[in-house]
C-alpha cells in the first residue's frame, strides 16, 4: 500500500491548494516536513527524557535482524549506510533548516559514520545528542517568534523569502537563524493581512474596513496563537515519539515503504486497511485544548444510542462505571485510545453541549464499519430518457480484514457491485481507481479475476527465489462486457497491478493522467516481539517490511515506471513530477521474463479509434483546455520558491497570483447531458438515514462535475457502439 507519510514529505502540497498559491495556514508545515511534525507532536504528557536502554537496544536489534533476513534488497550496515541514515534523519527532523544552526550540525557531524556501529551495539549517542539540541532549539526559537510577533514588523525592506531548504545552507550562527525566523514571521503575517485586504476590496464586502495597521495587529495575534499551540504540542513529545522517527530513518534508507510501527500505529493501520474498528463510531477533532465531535458514523453505536451529537465537547471519559478521567487538554490520540475498546464493553462520556450544559452518556462499544471507504456504484446515462446505462464503481482503496472474522473484502464487495449493476442491465462498467493508494494483494488478484476466465495476474518475486505467479483460478467471468479502468498519479500498488493486468490482457481501456504512482513493491508486517524472549521489553511493535517486488505478466515492472494509460486525459498534475521516483531510496526498476497469458472474455475492438475520438473531444472541450493550462501554471508555481516580503511588492505578487487563480475558479460545473442515478438496490439504505443521504447527494454532485469521468463515459459509449458494429451485441 502507498506510504502516505513518505508522499507527504516529498510532495509539496502547499503549491497545490485550492487557489493554487501559498497560504499561511499551510506554510507552517513546509519548513519541518510532515514527518518532522510526527516526530515532534503526538502525546499529551510532558517530554520524558528517561530512556529504557534495554528495550531500545532490543528494538534496534529486532529491526536490524528483520532487515537483514527478510528485506528484498538488504544493505550492509556500514559507513555508507550510516551517512544515508544521518542525512535522512536530519531531513526529517529539520527539513526547513529552521531549528539547527551550523554549530549544532558540527556537533552532530562527528556521528556521520558512526551510526552503523551504534545500531549494531544498540546505543543511541547520536540520537540523544540530536534530541538535546532540538529541545534547546525549541526553547530558543519560541523566544524568537514570540519576540518578533510582540510588535509590528517592518514591511518596507526589500527582502525575499527563500522557501526551498535545498537551496539553503545551515545557518552559520544564531543571528542568521533568527533572521530566517524573522522572514518567516513576516511572510506568515503579511500573507494573512493581504488576504484580509483582498476580501475588503471586493464589492460585496460587508463589515468594517480596517487599516493595514489594524489588520497587522490582528493577524500577528493569530499567528502567535497558531505557533504557540503548535509548540505546545511539540513540547509534549515523548522520547518514544522521537525514537520512532529515528528508527524510521534507519528503515527508510532500505526503501521508502519499510518502516517501524508502534503498537498504536499498527492498530491505526489495521483500522485503515480493514475499514472497521471497535468503538463508538464518532469522528473527533482537537484544537489543542478541546476534543469535539465532528461526525456520528451512521449505523454505529453512538448513532444508535442517539445522545451524542456533532459539536459536543468530550470533557471526561470513564470505562463503564469506573473513574472518569478529565481529558481536557489531552492530545486527540490519547482521547481516542480511551474511547475505543472491545465490542460489548461500555464507555461513559461526559460531554459539554453547545448550550453549555453537561451530560453523561453511556455507549456500548461495537464493531464500526467506515462505509465511506468501501466500494460503491452509480448508473450513468447520456440523458434522462436514454435507456442504455453504464455502470460506475468507485473503489477508494483495496481494503481487507485479515482477522479470522474477515468482515471486509474489497474483492467481494466489487463482485457484489457487479451483480447489482448486471441486474440494472448496464452495457459497460467503469472502475474508478483514481487516488487509490493500494492495499491487499490477495484482493487485487481476486478482483482482477472477475473480468477474465482464469490466468496469471501478477508475478511476485522474493530477493533470491524464482517469481511466484499469482493467478486467478476461477474460470467464471463475473463481468464479460466492456470495461474501462480510471487511474491517476496517486493510483498506486494494488491499483497498478489491476490496471497493468487489464492492459496487458487487452481486457480494459486504461484512462487517466500521464502515469500512475510507480510503486511496485510488496510489504508484510513483522511482529518484532518474536525477535526476543525478554518479556520485560515487550511490546516492541511491528515493522512493515518490503519483502517482494511485483511484476506485470509481461515481465515489466511498475516500480518507478508506473502504468501509462491507453488514453491520457488532461489533469492538474500532468506536468508535475510525482510518485515513487520522487521518494528517497526507492528500489530500482528491473524486468524479469514474461509468462504466457490470454483471455477470451472480451477484446477491445479498436483502441486506436477510441483514442482518436477521445482526443478530438478533449481538444474541443474548453474545460479540458483550462485544466491543461492550469496544469502548466502549477508546474511553474512548483518551481517558484522565492517570495517578496516588502509590503507593496508582496501585494502586487499576491494580486497576480489571485488573478491567475481566478481564471480557474469554478472550473468544474454540472455537465449537461450527464445523468447519474443510484442503483435501485442501494436506495432503501441511502434513504434510511439523513446523514447517509446527504453524503450520497454531495458525492453525486461532485461526480456530476467530474469532467474526466464524463469523458470516460463517452469512451465507454464509443466502445459499445464499436462492439455493436462488430456484431458483439
Amino acid at each position: 500500500m502507498l506510504n502516505l507519510k513518505r508522499v507527504l514529505r516529498t510532495f509539496d502540497f502547499e503549491k497545490f491548494i485550492t487557489d493554487m498559491k501559498l497560504k499561511s495556514s499551510l506554510v507552517l508545515f513546509s519548513f519541518i516536513g510532515i514527518a518532522g511534525i510526527a516526530f515532534l507532536v503526538n502525546r499529551t504528557h510532558p517530554v520524558n527524557t528517561d530512556s529504557n536502554p534495554q528495550k531500545e537496544a532490543a528494538l534496534m536489534q529486532a529491526l536490524l535482524q528483520g532487515l537483514a533476513n527478510l528485506h528484498f534488497q538488504p544493505k550492509a550496515i556500514d559507513d555508507q549506510f550510516s551517512k544515508e541514515v544521518y542525512n535522512l534523519y536530519l531531513k526529517d527532523i529539520d527539513n526547513g533548516k529552521r531549528f539547527y544552526n551550523k554549530a549544532d550540525i558540527d556537533q552532530l557531524k562527528g556521528f556521520e559514520t558512526k551510526l552503523d556501529d551504534q545500531a549494531n551495539a544498540g546505543t543511541f549517542e547520536f540520537f540523544n545528542r540530536s534530541v538535546e539540541l532540538m529541545e534547546k532549539a525549541l526553547v530558543k526559537t519560541q523566544g524568537w517568534y514570540r519576540e518578533l510577533l510582540a510588535k509590528p514588523m517592518d514591511y518596507s525592506k526589500n527582502e525575499m523569502l527563500e522557501s526551498d531548504p535545498k537551496k539553503l545552507e545551515w545557518a552559520k550562527d544564531d543571528a542568521e537563524l533568527r533572521s530566517r525566523w524573522e522572514k518567516w514571521m513576516k511572510y506568515e503575517v503579511l500573507s494573512r493581512v493581504t488576504d484580509e485586504q483582498t476580501k475588503q476590496d471586493k464589492a460585496d464586502f460587508k463589515g468594517e474596513k480596517k487599516t493595514f495597521e489594524q489588520l497587522e495587529t490582528e493577524q500577528r495575534a493569530k499567528v502567535l496563537d497558531t505557533y504557540d499551540k503548535w509548540y505546545k504540542r511539540m513540547q509534549k513529545a515523548t522520547r518514544a515519539d522521537r525514537m520512532e522517527l529515528y528508527l524510521n530513518s534507519i528503515t527508510n534508507v532500505f526503501d521508502p515503504h519499510t518502516g517501524y510501527f508502534s503498537p498504536k500505529d499498527k492498530e491505526n493501520f489495521d483500522i485503515q486497511m480493514s475499514g472497521k474498528l471497535e468503538g463508538i463510531g464518532a469522528r473527533l477533532q482537537s484544537d489543542g485544548e478541546k476534543t469535539s465531535v465532528t461526525e456520528i458514523v451512521t449505523g454505529g453505536p453512538a448513532w444508535k444510542q442517539g445522545a451524542l451529537e456533532v459539536k459536543d465537547v468530550i470533557v471526561k471519559v470513564a470505562q463503564g462505571e469506573g473513574e472518569a478521567l478529565d481529558v481536557m487538554g489531552w492530545e486527540i490520540d490519547d482521547v481516542v485510545s480511551k474511547i475505543r475498546g472491545p465490542k460489548g464493553t461500555v464507555v461513559t462520556l461526559t460531554v459539554q453541549k453547545t448550550d453549555g450544559t453537561e451530560k453523561t452518556i453511556k455507549i456500548t462499544r461495537d464493531v464500526v464499519l467506515m462505509e465511506e471507504g468501501f466500494a460503491k456504484s452509480l448508473l450513468l446515462k447520456g440523458s434522462e430518457t436514454e435507456q442504455d446505462k453504464i455502470g460506475y464503481i468507485y473503489l477508494p482503496k483495496f481494503y481487507a480484514d485479515f482477522t479470522p472474522q474477515g468482515a471486509t473484502s474489497c474483492a467481494a464487495d466489487v463482485a457484489k457491485e457487479i451483480e447489482k449493476l448486471k441486474s440494472e442491465k448496464v452495457k459497460g462498467i467503469i472502475l474508478d481507481l483514481r487516488g487509490n493508494g493500494g492495499g491487499s494483494l490477495r484482493d487485487v488478484v481476486q478482483m482482477s479475476g472477475l473480468f477474465i476466465e482464469e490466468g496469471p495476474i501478477v508475478q511476485v518475486k522474493n530477493r533470491s527465489k524464482t517469481p511466484d505467479i499469482m493467478r486467478d483460478n476461477d474460470s467464471r467471468v463475473q463481468w464479460g462486457g466492456p470495461l474501462v479502468v480510471m487511474v491517476n498519479g496517486f493510483s498506486a500498488s494494488a491499483s497498478e497491478i489491476l490496471a497493468a493486468a487489464m492492459q496487458d490482457y487487452h481486457r480494459a481501456v486504461i484512462v487517466g493522467s500521464t502515469s500512475t504512482y510507480g510503486k511496485g513493491t510488496v510489504q508484510r508486517f513483522l511482529d518484532l516481539d518474536n525477535a526476543t524472549r525478554d518479556e520485560s521489553v515487550k511490546p516492541l511493535g511491528d515493522m512493515k517490511l518490503t519483502i517482494q517486488k511485483f511484476y506485470r505478466i509481461t515481465g515489466k515492472t511498475t516500480q518507478l515506471d508506473g502504468v501509462t494509460p491507453d488514453i491520457v486525459l488532461p489533469d492538474f498534475y500532468n506536468f508535475v513530477e510525482l510518485g515513487e521516483k520522487e521518494n528517497d531510496y526507492p528500489l530500482e526498476s528491473t524486468t524479469i521474463p514474461a509468462v504466457p497469458y490470454n483471455q477470451n472474455a472480451y477484446q477491445i475492438a479498436d483502441l486506436g479509434k477510441l483514442k482518436s475520438a477521445s482526443a478530438a473531444r478533449v481538444e474541443g472541450n474548453e474545460t479540458f483546455k483550462k485544466v491543461n493550462e492550469n496544469a502548466m501554471r502549477l508546474r511553474k508555481q512548483k518551481d517558484q520558491t522565492v517570495y517578496p516580503l516588502e509590503g507593496n511588492k508582496y501585494r502586487m505578487w499576491n494580486k497576480k497570483q489571485d488573478e491567475e487563480a481566478d481564471r480557474y475558479d469554478n472550473l468544474f460545473k454540472p455537465i449537461d447531458g450527464f445523468v447519474l442515478e443510484n442503483l435501485s438496490a442501494d436506495l432503501p439504505q441511502i434513504q434510511a438515514d439523513t446523514s447517509r443521504a446527504a453524503r450520497n447527494e454531495g458525492w453525486m454532485k461532485d461526480k456530476k462535475k467530474d469532467i474526466q469521468l464524463h469523458e470516460t463515459f463517452k469512451i465507454m459509449q464509443d466502445m459499445i457502439r464499436m462492439d455493436a458494429v462488430a456484431g458483439k451485441q
